[in-house]
């Protein structure tokens, strides 16, 4: 397997432009370089944003920026940058996160020791919006099986950590808009297409969390989105009828009943290892 890779990154105008910067600079310092970054715009930018832009491809020209007229959303934009990509292995980053620097070579040495893999993704550390404070660890199961087990309940990978296959991705017609279920949904119609995956039991990324991120992943809109996926699931036998109505059931307590504050804790003990652990 060739050591060549497209990194796919995408921007909005609410995004902070240090984290932005930071997030650039940790794919920059892989301690295996691509030769390919691309970075879509989703939408207008700022001033800053577009300096940081500015910043990072005066002196580099494997950084290619894709610009889009209105915002789309970032499944939407991520399609419409996915193409750009030249290698067939794609690394996705988001735009407020810190790559550890040996994460593309752990990534690719999957890849290389079994052609079969399609999706590798791996733990994250979650830190506070600061980046000070770490809070947890997301961990995830390793292997292929158990796997596709755990995609019945919960997203088996962490977006940010994914390198995949272009092809694979491309083949059940790439993203597809769902509000923050986008990479959720990708990875159903992926397995449920015979892609093969693998987690590397290791922290690949730090991510910053913290109540924004709580926030976004509760109210009645959240919940209405992610039961279109469960639907989904349910629909093309991914689930039984019996998983369907629990993982509703999970959900809507967690997402619609449950206050800010106590989703946090819930988040923490329940679906995290903390630091003590």
């Amino acid at each position: 397997m060739s050591q060549e890779y497209s990194i796919l990154m995408a921007v909005y105008r609410k995004d902070n432009p240090d984290h932005f910067d930071l997030s650039i600079r940790s794919m920059l310092n892989q301690t295996i370089q691509s030769n390919d970054f691309v970075i879509v715009c989703d939408g207008s930018l700022t001033d800053e944003l577009n300096q940081i832009i500015e910043n990072h491809t005066r002196n580099n020209d494997k950084i290619v920026i894709h610009r889009l007229s209105e915002n789309v959303g970032l499944g939407n934009a991520l399609n419409a940058a996915l193409p750009l990509c030249k290698n067939e292995l794609v690394a996705r980053m988001d735009s407020d996160d810190y790559s550890l620097p040996n994460r593309i070579e752990k990534q690719l040495k999957i890849f290389q020791n079994n052609p079969n893999i399609d999706i590798v993704s791996g733990f994250v550390e979650e830190y506070d919006e600061t980046m000070t404070n770490k809070i947890s660890i997301k961990k995830l199961p390793l292997k292929h099986d158990d796997i596709y087990k755990y995609s019945k309940k919960r997203n088996p990978f962490n977006h940010p950590t994914v390198m995949y296959k272009k092809s694979k991705v491309l083949e059940v017609d790439g993203y597809k808009h769902l509000y923050l279920y986008e990479d959720y949904y990708l990875w159903i119609r992926m397995l449920l297409n015979g892609a093969r995956a693998e987690n590397i039991d290791d922290v690949l990324l730090n991510m910053r969390t913290g109540i924004s991120m709580i926030k976004r992943r509760g109210g009645y809109k959240y919940f209405k989105e992610g039961m279109k996926l469960q639907k989904y699931m349910f629909k093309r036998k991914h689930i039984s009828f019996f998983r369907y109505c629990y993982n509703s059931l999970v959900r809507f307590v967690v997402q619609v009943i449950l206050t800010h504050s106590m989703r946090k804790i819930f988040f923490v003990k329940a679906l995290r290892k903390t630091n003590n652990e």
